[in-house]
């Protein structure tokens, strides 16, 4: 009876060890899935090429040539020691930039400043433009320039303004100085070259 039940035992065994023997006998893989998922890669978004930026339209019109020879240069003011600044305009100016303009601005070695500005009007005279301005301060008396329709100046504190008239032109110098009297004296002695400038544009 028990060599009955030893050979049972040896049956299942052998069974049980045959079942097995389709999987191969790795314990590195041996519990490893069959068959493997297959990775699915990300989709990778599709990108376009950006086409040329198109560079904006210039909205700016061009300088008339007779502004830019009003204009004055770093050679007027050569005799003045100064240099070139941060072109800003400013005071009386402010109001006359209704017109195609160009500036200038310079630096004197003890901080006061120079300011140029010519404006070109094609809707009216130039001299009507002149005439109308109202600048704060007292007004100055200086000699009157040869060829140059209206002439009008003021002192507001220690800046003083010129301004010049000639057809459809506008010239303005702004001198700001550390008293008034320093700021007259370059007037003064700018307002012959400015006219010049003015004449021949």
């Amino acid at each position: 009876m028990r060599h009955r039940q030893v050979l049972a035992v040896a049956t299942v065994a052998l069974f049980g060890l045959s079942g097995c023997a389709d999987r191969p006998n790795d314990l590195d893989t041996y519990y490893d899935d069959p068959t493997p998922t297959p990775t699915v890669e990300p989709a990778q978004p599709s990108v376009k090429p950006q086409a040329n930026p198109v560079p904006p339209s210039s909205t700016q019109a061009p300088v008339p040539a007779a502004v830019s020879a009003a204009l004055l240069t770093d050679e007027d003011v050569a005799e003045e020691e100064v240099v070139p600044g941060e072109s800003k305009v400013s005071g009386c100016l402010t109001g006359l930039t209704r017109g195609t303009s160009r500036s200038a601005s310079w630096s004197y070695p003890s901080g006061s400043t120079l300011e140029h500005q010519v404006t070109e009007y094609t809707d009216r005279d130039a001299s009507d433009v002149v005439t109308q301005a109202d600048c704060e301060g007292r007004k100055l008396t200086l000699t009157k320039q040869t060829g140059i329709e209206v002439q009008r100046a003021w002192c507001e504190d220690t800046t003083c303004t010129v301004l010049l008239a000639k057809g459809k032109l506008v010239s303005a110098l702004s001198v700001t100085a550390g008293t008034e009297a320093r700021a007259t004296d370059a007037a003064k002695r700018l307002l012959p070259i400015v006219a010049q400038r003015l004449r021949s544009a």
